[in-house]
């Protein structure tokens, strides 16, 4: 259910993207605006939002509910989202009265028009991203009460709201993108707006019962590990808005390619890492309550087998055929074949961590379930600094001495991004084997992901060269399945249990 919904929002949002692309293209300055200005209030929601409270809210919650402590947990759960809403209530006051001051930290390569268009965007977007955290409010008890589809498919709405913006006013303004990008941004309220709505009945329907708001213990201990987990499981999106700001000192379409790039490097992170570890939480909780270290390592190898198995191909795709998946997505109306090759070296460079990142979330679910929030925290900063120093160095300094184009900075900074995911997935897998013992995948196993997907894409790549076509969509239609169909059959004649595996995957979605 969790990959079932997830999968819906995020093909409701490629949706969004390509009609964006559409319209707006790549390298012009209300794209840059928008994709900045969208991705700065929904820092609420990225930081506040689902990961902390998943990660604080939820093993409280459900821990309560198994003990049979439901009206506690219906307590419990109205506490926390009056005191997420006045926290909501303050940032965002604080957010629209220091807008200029937020878009010169977030976004300090932007100056002039792009600049006071980027500060109108944020200040009508902020109040959409309080919604926003609302709705993860909402996932979590829904979550934890078993009930997943609705929760993970409620971006649709959001979605829907600004894909509606886009075709009311975009046919007419193709020469105003300015004004069409603000009233996206409106799109972008009301679809925050309909994402609470979606969930809000039923969120507050199962939350009812119990004593009046109060600071109880299980409220403390939500508050307590809140910031821990806030930290640990923002640092993915910390890491993004660095990106955006040493992308915004680039050329005009760097941030605007990273935001589209982003959105087709998340669709395996949310499909196969975001899916298993969030499906997983509540058992792995159990499992360390039960001190069950033998079920954990089997439960935690049983997901890393999924997540390899799916994200491995997934990355030398991005890697070797960026520009057909780009192309296939994208490369409508505005947007040419050259910005599809620009998003296919951001592409390239966010290969590099996707399998890292993958399973990073699974173990850092698995500290969660065991208590611990300290050490994903401690290993969060790691990635931060390394993100930064990185960042820096490949996107700014690597270029102009390799006499490179300086878009591909933009490149560099997925690179330096992948590589810091590797550094902090390599900690936390070290931390969690000490303490449960020994977990992760045979080299063998590894070995044969590898090669089938390295197949794959050469397969790919001879059936490119063949084709003369330069229409996107007929290109992808005979590479893409050339890719994974190559890769299907090598890995089911390596011995591996392709069609088990396929019916798990169906099962989920």
């Amino acid at each position: 259910m969790v990959a079932a919904g997830i999968l819906a929002s995020r093909l409701s949002g490629l949706v969004r993207t390509t009609i964006f692309s559409y319209f707006f293209g790549l390298q012009n300055e209300a794209a840059d605006a928008f994709s900045a200005a969208v991705r700065i209030p929904n820092l609420l929601q990225n930081l506040f939002g689902e990961g902390a409270l998943s990660g604080s809210f939820i093993p409280v919650h459900a821990g309560l509910r198994a003990q049979g402590r439901e009206a506690e947990a219906a307590q419990t759960a109205r506490t926390v989202f009056t005191l997420l809403m006045v926290l909501m209530s303050v940032f965002v006051l604080i957010g629209v009265l220091l807008t200029p001051l937020l878009i010169d930290t977030l976004a300090l390569g932007f100056t002039g028009a792009k600049r006071e268009l980027t500060i109108r965007l944020v200040r009508i977007l902020f109040p959409g991203a309080a919604m926003l955290v609302a709705a993860a409010w909402c996932l979590g008890v829904l979550n934890s009460h078993g009930k997943f589809l609705l929760s993970y498919a409620s971006g649709i709405a959001w979605n829907a709201g600004m894909i509606g913006a886009l075709l009311l006013f975009g046919p007419g303004n193709r020469l105003h993108l300015d004004y069409l990008a603000v009233m996206l941004a409106w799109g972008s309220v009301v679809g925050s707006v309909l994402q609470f709505a979606v969930q809000a009945p039923l969120a507050f329907r199962l939350s009812a019962g119990g004593g009046a708001v109060a600071f109880s213990e299980p409220v403390r201990r939500t508050i307590r590990d809140f910031f821990p987990v806030l930290v640990s499981r923002g640092s993915v999106q910390i890491s993004a808005y660095i990106d955006q700001d040493i992308a915004s000192l680039l050329p005009t379409g760097a941030v605007a390619g990273l935001t589209a790039t982003s959105l087709i490097y998340t669709l395996p992170v949310s499909l196969f890492g975001i899916s298993v570890s969030a499906a997983q939480l509540p058992a792995l909780s159990a499992d360390a309550a039960q001190a069950d270290t033998a079920r954990l390592r089997e439960r935690i190898d049983r997901g890393l087998v999924r997540l390899t198995f799916f994200v491995i191909p997934s990355a030398v795709a991005f890697a070797t055929v960026g520009d057909i998946i780009a192309g296939v997505l994208l490369q409508h109306g505005h947007f040419r074949a050259r910005d599809s090759v620009i998003v296919w070296q951001m592409l390239a460079g966010s290969a590099i961590g996707l399998v890292a990142s993958t399973q990073s979330r699974l173990y850092s679910v698995a500290h969660y379930a065991l208590g611990d929030t300290r050490t994903p925290l401690r290993f969060a900063f790691v990635r931060i600094a390394f993100v930064t120093v990185l960042g820096l160095i490949f996107a700014l300094y690597v270029p102009p001495r390799l006499n490179l184009p300086a878009m591909w900075g933009a490149a560099g900074l997925t690179a330096s991004a992948g590589i810091s995911g590797w550094i902090e997935f390599a900690l936390l897998r070290h931390s969690l084997n000490r303490r449960i013992g020994q977990t992760g995948l045979p080299t063998s196993r590894m070995a044969i992901l590898w090669g089938a997907a390295l197949a794959g894409a050469a397969i790919a790549w001879a059936v490119k060269l063949t084709i003369p076509w330069t229409n996107p969509l007929l290109r992808g239609a005979l590479i893409l399945p050339a890719f994974g169909v190559t890769y299907l059959g090598c890995t089911a004649l390596s011995g591996i249990d392709v069609r088990d595996l396929l019916k798990e995957q169906r099962r989920s979605v």
